[in-house]
């Protein structure tokens, strides 16, 4: 959605059942969830989170998400993810 080196804004939309395999990035992250329902793990700590709702992701820590409902998470970094950049 929009970034600078420091911060990065990012929507993500998923389909019921679709699944943000576990993983791990040194970025601080905040997430919110704008619709659906997700299962949201973070240091094998599950919760069911629904719109309106946030987390939040330390630095390296492994974390996860499975969607329950379609939903759509706007996901803040940071730093911003140069990965997530396209050539």
């Amino acid at each position: 959605m929009s970034y600078s080196k420091e911060i990065m804004l990012v929507k993500v939309a998923f389909e019921k059942g679709g699944i943000g395999t576990i993983h791990k990035h040194p970025h601080l992250q905040i997430s919110y969830i704008a619709s659906g329902v997700f299962e949201i793990t973070i240091n094998n700590e599950t919760k069911t989170l629904k719109e309106g709702d946030v987390y939040f992701v330390p630095s390296d820590v492994l974390h996860g998400a499975v969607c329950m409902e379609d939903g759509v998470l706007i996901d803040v970094f940071n730093p911003m993810r140069e990965d997530f950049i396209q050539p």
